[in-house]
């Protein structure tokens, strides 16, 4: 379904961790002006609830924060598995600390003061490099191309996606045998500030990738969501 611009889309969710409210309120605007959606935790506890209960793309972090060092916290998360790009931001500006940020789990470091399109651009160069990576997805004989936005279902021929099928098919292959509601979603597909999509909207797209893939590949839970399965 057209979001209000009259266009489909899917807003990549960032992790915003810095406790300057006026630093925030600038950031989120420069990041939702180029399309991103912003979540933001001025404490380390809450930016760990928020990883335990939303996906992101990448992670902006401040170390000095009022419950801890965001270092001590990064180097403990990476310890445990946390894979999302971090960029970390500190107005410490000796290059042993940068050293030591790289070494301890960050992927870039910026310094403050900075302007705010250098970290946009770093922003940009850090998810770019994270989707080189990862540009094409296997998963159950699903081949999905994500430069191309194409799809291959057992060996077959590919297909190209519109915006919205290929958002929510890569949503699902990034996390297969996982149930995912109807409510989590719509929230990786539309932004918050968008006009309410349709009611029946995740159906529609469901039943469109079921005749491109075979109905068999994503089930239905009944009164839970849907789980793309992994054999």
């Amino acid at each position: 379904m057209p979001g209000p611009a009259g266009r489909e889309m899917m807003v990549m969710k960032l992790l915003l961790v810095e406790d300057d409210d006026l630093l925030c309120e600038s950031l989120k605007d420069t990041l939702d002006d180029h399309g991103y959606r912003v979540d933001v935790a001025e404490r380390l506890s809450v930016a760990k609830a928020l990883l335990h209960s939303e996906e992101y793309a990448l992670m902006i972090l401040d170390i000095g924060l009022p419950d801890g060092s965001g270092l001590d916290w990064l180097e403990f998360q990476r310890e445990h598995g946390l894979g999302l790009p971090v960029l970390i931001l500190t107005a410490r500006d000796a290059w042993q600390d940068k050293v030591d940020g790289l070494r301890r789990g960050a992927d870039d470091y910026l310094t403050k003061p900075f302007h705010e399109q250098e970290l946009l651009a770093r922003v940009q160069a850090l998810l770019r490099r994270r989707t080189e990576l990862t540009a094409r997805l296997i998963v159950n004989g699903i081949r999905l191309d994500e430069e191309q936005r194409q799809v291959s279902c057992a060996g077959g021929p590919w297909q190209t996606l519109t915006a919205t099928e290929f958002c929510l098919l890569r949503y699902l292959m990034h996390h297969p045998d996982r149930v995912h509601s109807k409510t989590k979603l719509l929230d990786q597909l539309y932004a918050l500030e968008q006009d309410a999509p349709a009611p029946n909207l995740v159906e529609v797209y469901i039943a469109r990738l079921r005749r491109l893939l075979g109905k068999h590949v994503i089930q239905t839970r009944r009164g839970q969501g849907y789980v793309l399965v992994s054999h």
